[in-house]
């Protein structure tokens, strides 16, 4: 059996988030069939993670296991010829025989977009969380600096996140200009149901003065997801990039 990896993208609008559930669209049942259109096995894909509905993204990674002949450098266009126009296969390769895409991965990357403009921009609507208030960048960027490192991030995921460990490591976050949308990379070893969003849900109340950079260490340290800001939008959201041991951080 081969072990195939493949790096996939896809805007998340019109699906109901990565993983298969019973008569709705989602990625990973996208993924399935066309592969068994390929192949005519049936087969289960892993992710390195799923994302909700309306979540996008770049880099998302995939592995499965085939007796399918395809050479692998026919499986991105293959693929692609069978795939709908929001969902992509980006690269191929075949990786080694116990190659786990979820269990292997070391650190991802997430972008949030958001447009800050007086009035939404029509064509990026799909992309971004439009705020329409004056955002102040620099209080910003010093309540990002609180949340790199290892925490328990109680307070800053959904509060029926299943998992009872909730420390993680952010190992960076950065708030950029980029001509009129405002960047937000959030870098780390893992993340929580709704992490990211509401780590921005808080750094946008901290632009918008609702609350003080410097509160972040003893929101943190409440441990109580009432004390943080608000759940920003799932359209801004796009995982970028999972690593893997042979990549550097």
């Amino acid at each position: 059996m081969r072990n195939i990896k493949l790096i996939v993208a896809y805007d998340g609008t019109d699906f109901h988030g990565f993983q298969s559930q019973p008569n709705l669209r989602t990625v990973q049942s996208e993924l399935q069939q066309a592969i068994e259109r390929l192949t005519g096995e049936s087969i289960q894909i892993t992710g390195s993670g799923r994302t909700d509905a309306g979540v996008h993204a770049w880099g998302q990674v995939v592995n499965f296991h085939t007796s399918s002949r395809i050479p692998i450098d026919k499986w991105l266009i293959a693929m692609n010829s069978v795939l709908p126009q929001d969902l992509v296969i980006r690269g191929a390769e075949e990786a080694s025989r116990d190659f786990h895409a979820r269990f292997d991965a070391t650190a991802k990357t997430y972008l949030y977009q958001i447009d800050p403009g007086l009035y939404p921009d029509v064509f990026r609507r799909r992309h971004v969380w439009h705020v329409p208030y004056r955002l102040e960048i620099d209080s910003m960027r010093k309540a990002a600096v609180w949340f790199t490192g290892e925490h328990d991030f109680t307070s800053f995921c959904n509060a029926s996140t299943p998992v009872e460990d909730k420390v993680r490591q952010i190992h960076e976050i950065r708030v950029e200009e980029f001509g009129n949308v405002l960047k937000i990379w959030v870098h780390g070893n893992g993340f929580l149901w709704n992490m990211v969003r509401i780590l921005v849900g808080t750094l946008v109340d901290v632009g918008r003065g609702r609350i003080s950079s410097d509160e972040i260490p003893a929101i943190l340290a409440a441990k109580d997801r009432t004390r943080a800001g608000v759940t920003a939008p799932a359209r801004g959201l796009t995982l970028f990039e999972v690593l893997y041991p042979k990549n550097e951080l």
